[in-house]
């Protein structure tokens, strides 16, 4: 393996397996810094129900492409791809070591992977995107479906912006969504992925204890805070879990402890969806959250 002018690595696996930690302590080990890409740690604000490390616990390690948007724009995997080739780029310079951190595949895959966007079309853009408001993004899914089994199931029927997205593609190109999604072939002369590998009832008890946190540390203020700053009108931010329940809460839609419940179930529904995506990858190389010398492990699984 080359030094750290060419190398990338990514800590990739389900929320609440622990991903933030090892990173930091790779990064710590590596003489690296750490790159988000996770879809919703770019929002500003977005910090109790996300799960974003606080400044405090970093380590004096810097972390990059957090806190880039205000909740009422919209996230673009391919202006992500931009910014997050051109930190790495800056790292490789510097001689530091870009240590990728998140649990959106999709994010990972952008930066980590040979990987174009198929162009867009403003109108067809913007009906399908009225369509979404009339219809419902669950509606949409369906639709999605019906087209394209493969891209449906691996698209949240909550996420409209997403599914919009893969009907315009269907649109324009005349051929399935998952069609335009590259093979698995590293942009990086020399990237590497590690998985944190955690047994499925572990990960329960993980994930709910998570919720229990966000909610003690405030996570409804946070966002009736967001609400005066256009979260409720955002396709993308107020469909983040936690969020998008506690939405439904401040709606008078459901109770308080009906929308920390939905937070769990949705939580580990989307917990089993993402060791899906990372498993299908071969080129994860999987760790034991249990391992004593976890980062050990880990550093080894890069080499």
């Amino acid at each position: 393996m080359g030094g750290a002018q060419s190398r990338v690595l990514a800590v990739v696996g389900s929320t609440a397996a622990g991903k933030s930690d090892l990173a930091l302590e790779l990064a710590e080990r590596l003489g690296g810094e750490v790159v988000n890409t996770d879809a919703m740690q770019v929002y500003r604000g977005m910090d109790i129900g996300t799960a974003k490390l606080p400044v405090a616990e970093r380590r004096g390690i810097r972390h990059h492409l957090l806190d880039l948007l205000d909740v009422s724009q919209s996230a673009s995997v391919a202006e992500f791809q931009r910014l997050a080739r051109d930190v790495i780029a800056d790292c490789h310079r510097r001689d530091v070591v870009p240590v990728l951190v998140g649990g959106s595949a999709l994010y990972t895959r952008a930066v980590l992977d040979e990987f174009d966007f198929p162009g867009t079309d403003p109108t067809v853009r913007a009906r399908l995107e009225e369509e979404l408001v009339v219809e419902g993004s669950e509606s949409m899914h369906r639709r999605l479906a019906a087209q394209d089994p493969a891209a449906a199931a691996a698209i949240l029927p909550s996420n409209g912006r997403r599914i919009v997205r893969a009907l315009e593609v269907i649109e324009l190109t005349g051929g399935p969504f998952t069609a335009a999604l590259p093979e698995r072939r590293y942009h990086y002369r020399d990237a590497r992925q590690v998985g944190v590998d955690v047994d499925r009832a572990t990960l329960d008890e993980r994930i709910a204890r998570r919720v229990d946190l966000m909610w003690q540390r405030g996570l409804v203020d946070e966002v009736r805070e967001l609400c005066g700053h256009g979260l409720r009108e955002s396709l993308t931010a107020s469909r983040a879990l936690g969020y998008q329940q506690v939405l439904d809460h401040l709606a008078g839609e459901i109770t308080e402890d009906e929308a920390r419940e939905r937070t769990v179930v949705a939580t580990r529904r989307f917990a089993r969806r993402q060791e899906g995506w990372f498993r299908k990858d071969d080129r994860v190389r999987w760790v034991a959250h249990d391992d004593p010398d976890l980062v050990g492990s880990a550093v080894a699984a890069t080499l």
